[in-house]
């Protein structure tokens, strides 16, 4: 059902969708509505009221829902949920902490390594939940104090996620909005968070080295675990260590094969499904984060609505008026934008109104180009990585900022070491900045120095 608005003028639509836009996202922010409920609620006015129809809410490339993102994140949702119970992520946490020596900052640099790695390739919140509560068994046997642990594995788990399309939600919709394939993200951001974690482990050091000492007994303690005794399913895992090879294979080939990201995804999903044997799927279907779907799909709807009035060309047009279509000025003022306003709402929605926003100064500065012309233009894509580097990075800079920290935040209050938002942001604020100014120059240097 929709109430056509033959009769709304197109200002009234224009008031009406930005309306329902900045309701939406006060509410959000303040989150005394689920914002799943929010997003889809905004989205069913957008429909209702005829600011988009429902062909162009569901189908529509430029207004609608983004399919591709959905069906990515629901198959590696389906691929980890498969793994979980095996025991490979805590084998490789308690493999890790030995490597280590069980000496205290090892451990820590150790395991924020390990984070980020498995986070440039799982999602961020997957990974923290599998590392946490190894994380909490080692610091108990050495006696320390859990809470500095899970805060940088939280922080590293952020950093990592920036380096692939798939490491972070923000990438996989700015992948599918761009046009931008696997290999352009390991190509344009893998370098610089390798610079960024090796400067974060770095900093690690001079805040906590100095502070973890303990005894030699505590760390035979740990140097006694047998990290055998976590696997529960090795023939699973070797099954499955196979399709996740060939899924992110397939993802580094997709252009050839000419398949989009979800679909290599969506193939190794059910790959994964059909060789390990399992009866009844609907533990594994009942275990993905369907209220991040769902938010997804809501929240698509809505920015296509705001994008058809015009509201998005109208925040372009002021952009550039800001920066006078200096575009070295425009990637830095969407990168420190991007960072802080991430650090306090939710990275995703915020990403989800800046997508258009690009391409709709794109559109103004070149307006004789289409499609990849125009997505690619070289001046354009250190937007793209201004834009990526600035919302995930900047997501570590509250409690608040990125699902990772929420999730933490949330365990270590069920494990009895609550975290502050103080004490949070004490830590993630300034390792957030360090980050975005290696990131600022970074991009200096290499697209418009180098010009790389």
């Amino acid at each position: 059902m929709s109430f056509a608005t033959a009769s709304m003028n197109p200002q009234a639509a224009f008031w009406t969708a930005t309306a329902i836009f900045i309701l939406a996202y006060a509410l959000i922010i303040s989150e005394k509505i689920h914002k799943t409920i929010i997003a889809l609620t905004g989205a069913a006015l957008m429909i209702v009221l005829g600011i988009v129809t429902q062909e162009e809410a569901f189908s529509s490339v430029e207004l609608g829902v983004d399919w591709n993102v959905i069906f990515l994140l629901f198959s590696m949702m389906v691929i980890i949920n498969i793994m979980r119970p095996t025991g490979i992520f805590e084998y490789i946490a308690i493999r890790s902490a030995k490597f280590a020596k069980g000496r205290p900052f090892m451990i820590m640099a150790v395991f924020s390594v390990v984070t980020a790695v498995l986070s440039a390739f799982l999602d961020n919140v997957t990974t923290v939940l599998l590392i946490a509560p190894v994380t909490l068994l080692i610091c108990q046997a050495l006696e320390l104090d859990v809470v500095p642990f899970l805060i940088t594995e939280a922080l590293a788990s952020n950093i990592g996620g920036t380096a692939t399309l798939i490491g972070d939600p923000p990438n996989i919709m700015i992948a599918s909005r761009a046009q931008l394939d696997f290999m352009a993200f390991i190509y344009n951001l893998a370098p610089v968070v390798i610079i960024i974690l090796a400067a974060y482990v770095i900093t690690l050091r001079f805040i906590f080295g100095s502070r973890m000492t303990v005894k030699e007994e505590l760390r035979r303690r740990v140097m006694a675990m047998d990290e055998k005794e976590a696997i529960k399913d090795p023939v699973l895992i070797r099954k499955a260590l196979i399709v996740l090879g060939l899924t992110m294979t397939g993802f580094v080939l997709h252009g050839m094969l000419h398949m989009e990201p979800a679909t290599i995804a969506l193939a190794g999903a059910a790959t994964l499904l059909l060789v390990s044997r399992i009866k009844e799927p609907h533990h594994i279907f009942s275990e993905v984060e369907w209220t991040s779907l769902f938010f997804f799909v809501g929240l698509f709807i809505i920015i296509g609505g705001v994008v058809k009035v015009g509201l998005i060309t109208w925040m372009s047009v002021k952009v550039l008026e800001i920066t006078q279509g200096n575009l070295f000025a425009t990637s830095m003022v969407v990168m420190w934008f991007s960072a802080f306003a991430s650090a306090f709402i939710d990275n995703i929605p915020y990403v989800a109104t800046m997508n258009p926003l690009i391409i709709d100064m794109a559109k103004q500065l070149w307006p004789s180009l289409q499609g990849t012309a125009l997505l690619h233009h070289p001046d354009l894509m250190p937007l793209w990585w201004s834009l990526a580097l600035g919302a995930c990075l900047g997501g570590n800079g509250t409690a608040i900022g990125a699902s990772a920290n929420v999730i933490v935040v949330g365990m270590a209050e069920k494990m009895g070491s609550p975290i502050s938002f103080k004490r949070f942001m004490l830590y993630g604020m300034p390792l957030m900045i360090e980050s975005v100014i290696i990131s600022m120059i970074y991009v200096w240097l290499r697209y418009y120095v180098l010009n790389i």
